[in-house]
């Protein structure tokens, strides 16, 4: 067994020290982006705890010292540990940092609703809408906090970041948003590292829609490459659906430039052409003549577009826009619409002038 102590290449930092005095952070969410950023971390803080609800789940990580289920061959570091009691996870935290799915947000900030240190500050890694009320992440958060929610101490951290690229060490750049570019740029720095790159911007609510929206169109490419269309195909689903992030993105009051950055553009491309996309990997089995409920089943982990198609095409009928990717994927996920018949209708639609 490897020793505890030895931490992969992946996870080296900078040198420098940090300007702010980390004493404790604590990680909501223990599957791969989790234990992933858990890890990086690490070289910052004098404890990371991170919360996994399931009391086995704890116990294996314990005593392996490594999360097996989720990111095998990447050991902890001496300061993190795990535990099944969120309390003691967000007790006199500095950071926490949120990466449960975007459907769990709600009940997760619920459990900590008491014991979360009022000067905390919350960093989201969840990517999604919520279905019932639309309402973003840190919409969620504060409706659930309340007057223990302070907006300026929230960030979201997002862009083309997948765990299984980032355990490896392998460079990444993602984007910090905050309406406080003070807390921005604070996440900004506890995050960066040598392979792990990160920019600052406070337009949380371009970053956070762009994020979600994403992973719609993950789903219509994928759907694209399942019936075997080819690159001409994924091109246009691409730019097409870029168009469409910020058509509802600008009117929900996100900016045209972050949508053509790395939570916008950047996430997208990644998210629509890599082999470990969750969303992509639903979509290309439904390309392939399968049932939702049956890929869905088989998942071990969570496929953020499917809600968020939801959440996207309400979004849309509320804001009276035109999303017609996300519509046609509403119809295919909903509606058990062919998706040979959702592409002819998306080919066949009037002629437009290109905004």
């Amino acid at each position: 067994m490897v020793e505890q102590d030895v931490q992969p290449t992946a996870f080296t930092g900078l040198e420098t020290k940090l300007e702010i005095d980390i004493m404790k952070i604590a990680v909501l969410g223990a599957g791969s982006w989790g234990t992933t950023l858990a890890i990086l971390l690490a070289r910052h803080a004098d404890s990371i705890l991170m919360w996994e609800f399931r009391p086995e789940a704890v116990k294996n990580m314990k005593r392996d010292r490594e999360n097996l289920e989720f990111l095998a061959g990447f050991p902890f570091p001496s300061n993190l540990n795990v535990t099944d009691d969120i309390n003691e996870a967000v007790a006199d935290a500095d950071f926490c940092l949120s990466v449960v799915p975007s459907h769990a947000v709600r009940s997760t900030a619920g459990l900590i609703k008491d014991s979360i240190p009022g000067d905390c500050r919350i960093v989201s890694a969840s990517k999604g809408i919520e279905q019932e009320s639309l309402m973003r992440i840190s919409e969620v958060f504060a409706d659930v906090l309340g007057d223990r929610f302070v907006l300026g101490n929230f960030t979201c951290l997002s862009g083309p970041s997948h765990a299984e690229e980032v355990s490896k060490g392998l460079p990444t750049t993602v984007v910090a948003a905050s309406n406080k570019i003070e807390t921005a740029r604070k996440v900004q720095e506890l995050f960066s590292g040598e392979s792990f790159r990160v920019y600052s911007t406070d337009d949380l609510i371009g970053v956070e829609l762009g994020g979600s929206l994403k992973n719609v169109i993950a789903i219509a490419a994928g759907i694209a490459a399942g019936l075997k269309f080819g690159d001409n195909t994924t091109g246009a689903l691409l730019t097409r659906g870029l168009a469409e992030i910020s058509r509802l993105g600008e009117v929900m009051g996100g900016r045209a430039s972050t949508f053509a950055g790395l939570s916008g553009m950047g996430d997208l491309v990644t998210t629509c052409c890599s082999l470990h996309s969750r969303n992509r990997y639903v979509g290309e089995q439904l390309g392939k003549g399968r049932k939702l409920e049956e890929i869905l089943d088989e998942m071990h982990m969570v496929a953020e577009g499917v809600r968020t198609t939801a959440s996207a095409w309400a979004l849309a009928q509320r804001m009276n826009i035109v999303m017609p990717i996300t519509n046609q994927i509403h119809r295919i996920l909903f509606e058990n619409v062919d998706p040979r018949e959702a592409t002819v209708e998306l080919m066949t639609r009037s002629l437009k002038i290109e905004d």
